[in-house]
C-alpha cells in the first residue's frame, strides 16, 4: 500500500511553518492516541503515521530531503534517510562520537549513538489495581536541560559565542566525489550547535545537560492487562541540549496473585470444599475482588466442577459491565481420622453401594471393555 504524503497526513500546506506543524501534530495525536481509541484497531496505525510525518517534517534536514526525494529519502538503504550515513544530507559527528563529560553522562542512562533519548520503564500494579484502575507514581531518572544555564552550557551572566570553525552555522561543507551534491557534516568543535562556550556552567560543566530524578503520575485504566504499554511523549532523555527530549514507554507489570488468575475479563480461583459440602450442598465463603462472598454449592458437586459468580470479574474496557468469577471446586479428603470417623465412613460406604456412584461405575465398565 502506497504511503500518504506527510503534509496530507498532518493536514498542512507544504510551506507550513514549524509552529503550524507542531499545532497540527498535537491536535491529531490527541485525537488518534490509542489510549483514547481502545475500540478502534486502526487508531494505532493512524497514530504511527501521524508521528512519523511529524518526525520527518519537524526536522529541517529531513524535511528538505523529503521535499526533494519524497518517501524515497526515508526508505531503507537510502543514504539520506534517518538510518543512512548521510541523514538529511550530512554526517552528524555528534551522533557518531559522543565523548568527554557529555558522553559519560548520557552513557550512564543508555543514550548512545543515534539515540533519540527514548526511555523504557516498568510500572508495577497489583491484580486489584489492574482490575479497577488507579493512579500510580512512577519514579525514574532521565537527562534534562541544565536549569542553571538553560541548556546553553554557559555560566550565568555569559552567553555562548558563535563557533569560529563553522562561523555559527553548526555544519561544515566538504566535497564527496561519488555524490553529485556537496555534503555537509556537523561541526566537530561545536557539535552542530553553531556556538561555543568560553565560560562553562559549573552545574553541567558546559554540556547543558544534567541528570534529574523525576516523579510522574500515571493513570492506569480499569481492566488493563499485564504487558500493556503507555507512551508519554517528551518524558525521555535529551540526547543533546538543542534537541527535543525523547519519549517514555511505560510497560504495566502485574505480579501473580495468591488466589486469582485472569482469563480475559473473567477471574478464576480454586476453592476447596469438604466432602460433606460436595455431597449435601450448601454455601461456602469465597474470595472475590470485592471482598468475601458467598457461593451456593449444589448437592452432588464433583471435583473439578466450575461454578460462576456473575459480574464479579474484571471491568470491561468499554466501561459497560464486568466479567464473571469462575470458581474451580476441589474436594478436600480428610487424612487424619479417628476410629469413630473411620467406622462411620465405612458404614456410609456400605450404605451407598456401587450403584449410586455413577462416575466410578462408568470407569469400571470402560476398564472392563478395554481388557476384554
Amino acid at each position: 500500500m502506497s504511503k500518504r504524503d506527510h503534509y496530507e497526513v498532518l493536514g498542512v500546506r507544504r510551506d507550513a511553518a514549524p509552529e503550524e506543524l507542531k499545532s497540527a501534530f498535537k491536535k491529531l495525536a490527541g485525537q488518534y492516541h490509542p489510549d483514547r481509541n481502545q475500540n478502534d484497531p486502526s487508531a494505532h496505525e493512524r497514530f504511527k503515521e501521524i508521528n512519523l510525518a511529524y518526525q520527518v517534517l519537524s526536522d529541517a534536514n529531513r524535511r528538505t530531503m523529503y521535499d526533494r526525494f519524497g518517501h524515497r529519502a526515508e526508505e531503507p538503504g537510502s543514504p539520506f534517510g534517518s538510518g543512512g550515513p548521510f541523514p538529511g544530507g550530512f554526517v552528524d559527528i555528534s551522533d557518531i562520537a559522543i565523548d568527554g563529560i557529555l558522553g559519560d553522562l548520557l552513557g550512564v542512562f543508555g543514550v548512545g549513538r543515534g539515540d533519540k533519548g527514548d526511555i523504557k520503564s516498568e510500572l508495577e500494579v497489583s491484580f486489584e489495581e489492574a482490575a479497577f484502575g488507579c493512579e500510580k507514581k512512577l519514579r525514574y531518572e532521565r537527562v534534562v536541560c541544565c536549569t542553571g544555564c538553560g541548556g546553553s552550557g554557559a555560566a550565568p551572566g555569559t552567553s555562548p559565542e558563535p563557533c569560529g570553525a563553522c562561523n555559527g552555522r553548526g555544519r561544515v561543507r566538504f566535497q564527496q566525489g561519488i555524490f553529485p551534491i556537496a555534503v555537509e557534516r556537523s561541526c566537530s568543535r561545536c557539535r552542530g550547535s553553531g556556538r561555543t562556550v568560553r565560560n562553562a556552567c559549573t552545574s553541567c560543566r558546559g554540556s547543558g545537560l544534567v541528570a534529574s530524578r523525576e516523579t510522574l503520575s500515571v493513570t492506569v485504566p480499569a481492566g488493563v492487562e499485564a504487558g500493556t504499554t503507555k507512551l508519554v511523549a517528551g518524558a525521555g532523555n535529551r540526547a543533546r541540549a538543542d534537541r527535543a527530549p525523547g519519549d517514555l514507554e511505560i510497560t504495566i507489570n502485574v505480579p501473580a496473585h495468591p488466589f486469582f488468575r485472569r482469563a480475559g475479563d473473567d477471574v478464576v480461583c480454586a476453592v476447596p470444599i469438604t466432602f460433606t459440602h460436595a455431597a449435601l450442598g450448601g454455601e461456602v465463603d469465597v474470595p472475590t475482588l470485592d471482598g468475601r462472598g458467598k457461593l451456593r454449592v449444589p448437592a452432588g458437586t464433583q471435583p473439578g466442577t466450575v461454578l460462576r459468580i456473575k459480574g464479579k470479574g474484571i471491568p470491561h474496557r468499554g466501561g459497560l459491565g464486568r466479567g464473571d468469577q469462575r470458581v474451580e471446586v476441589t474436594i478436600e479428603v480428610p487424612t487424619s481420622l479417628t476410629e469413630r470417623q473411620r467406622q462411620l465412613l465405612g458404614e456410609l460406604a456400605k450404605e451407598l453401594g456401587e450403584d449410586v456412584q455413577p462416575q466410578r461405575k462408568s470407569f469400571v465398565e470402560k476398564l472392563r471393555d478395554l481388557f476384554e
